[in-house]
């Protein structure tokens, strides 16, 4: 304390000043992941349309940061009354209250990262056959106003909270919410062309790029500790601090148990180590423990890494098999596994209900669903969403960009 009285700060200053660094550095973890998207997407798409998911991750990075700062974080958390349904526009983020733990400036920052992720999603599922300016123009409306609204229902204090339902991290809020969206464009685009054959056969269509698959898988499980562990919110005291200890080790645990679960099941379903299937297996591990990383027993927090890991495999084969074409699993990754976290989570955590839970994810789910279908109806009816049979043939590379990713061996055949 004398210490402290020297350099002219008190422990509530310095408190103030690493729960905000904290949070700073949580989201900048998260922002992190951005690249982690970017680089699993551009592996499993094959390398005629690389350069163009590359561009729509950081397009969508940045217009989800325009936007949240302009409208979201308004529509979202400032000025909204408790338990309310329809969220009010102020001021461009709010005035800092007296008693904050941190700045309202960190709060922002960890809270636009969260925005762009749910976006992200939705770039994988609609990959190699939809219009670059069609999915931009579309990211401005659900990270704008799509997104925000169901984050007020849920963690700005709207109705959705107020019913009990429990998310800690986002498993529903972020990534059910992002695979609810990305579902309503896969319907009204359909599928690549040579996916599925006349008789009901799936095509499979190989990624170019494995190594870049998997480094990007490792980029968005080490931003998952800044995703999960950030959220606690607080570091600064013994409790806190061992909270977020905590959190670190689950989050760990669920994405390698994830992994090593989805290993088991190929080996046992194909004889092989499919290794697409174990990328997605850790990452359907860290979904589904992001519902709540911190009340599940370190036991506890594998088990759920197994059950999502195991489940996710047979969720991307059952949607192929009805023809819903996902070209990275995006929507059995973050959806399925989203809503299978989201009910796991009454079995560690007191203040959760199963009716809590599911009626969350029911509004979340029909609300980002339904909202998002409207604009992708519009945007098809307009501009269009589709690139041309020829287009999608040649490659994204070519009709969007004008750049291939890889020059000297591209082809246009495939």
């Amino acid at each position: 304390m004398e210490e402290l009285s020297k350099l002219g700060l008190t422990v509530t200053e310095l408190r103030f000043a690493l729960d905000t660094f904290y949070f700073l550095i949580s989201g900048v973890l998260v922002m992190w992941m951005a690249a982690g998207f970017a680089m699993l997407e551009a592996g499993l798409v094959r390398s005629k349309n690389t350069t163009e998911i590359l561009t729509k991750n950081v397009c969508l990075y940045s217009i989800a940061c325009v936007m949240y700062l302009l409208l979201g974080y308004n529509i979202m958390y400032v000025d909204n009354a408790e338990g309310g349904i329809i969220p009010t526009i102020s001021s461009l983020i709010g005035t800092q209250a007296d008693d904050a733990d941190h700045a309202l400036e960190s709060d922002f920052f960890f809270q636009v990262v969260f925005v762009a992720t749910a976006m992200s999603i939705v770039s994988g599922a609609v990959a190699e056959r939809m219009k670059l300016w069609a999915f931009l123009a579309f990211s401005v409306v659900l990270t704008g106003v799509i997104y925000p609204i169901s984050g007020y229902w849920t963690w700005g204090g709207g109705f959705v909270a107020e019913a009990g339902f429990v998310d800690f991290a986002g498993s529903g809020i972020v990534h059910m919410a992002g695979a609810a969206a990305a579902i309503s464009g896969v319907l009204l685009l359909g599928a690549r062309k040579g996916k599925y054959g006349p008789n009901g056969q799936v095509n499979p269509i190989p990624g170019s790029n494995l190594p870049m698959a998997t480094l990007g898988m490792f980029i968005l499980w080490m931003g998952w500790f800044g995703f999960n562990g950030g959220s606690q919110l607080l570091v600064s005291d013994a409790e806190n601090a061992t909270a977020v200890a905590k959190i670190f080790v689950n989050t760990n645990s669920a994405a390698a148990f994830g992994a090593v679960s989805a290993l088991i099941v190929c080996k046992i379903v194909w004889g092989k180590a499919d290794l697409t299937m174990i990328l997605n297996g850790a990452l359907a591990g860290l979904v589904a423990i992001t519902a709540d990383p911190l009340s599940p027993s370190f036991v506890m927090a594998g088990i759920i890494g197994v059950v999502a890991g195991g489940v996710v495999i047979f969720s991307i084969v059952s949607f192929d098999r009805i023809k819903i074409d996902d070209p990275v699993g995006a929507i059995s990754v973050h959806g399925v596994a989203g809503f299978l976290g989201l009910m796991l989570v009454p079995l560690s955590n007191a203040d959760a209900s199963f009716g809590g839970q599911i009626f969350g994810a029911a509004v979340i789910f029909a609300w980002v669903f339904a909202a998002s279908l409207v604009v992708w109806l519009v945007l098809k009816v307009t501009i269009g969403i589709r690139v041309s049979e020829e287009e999608e043939y040649s490659g994204m590379d070519a009709s969007d960009c004008g750049i291939d990713a890889y020059p000297e061996f591209v082809s246009i055949k495939g």
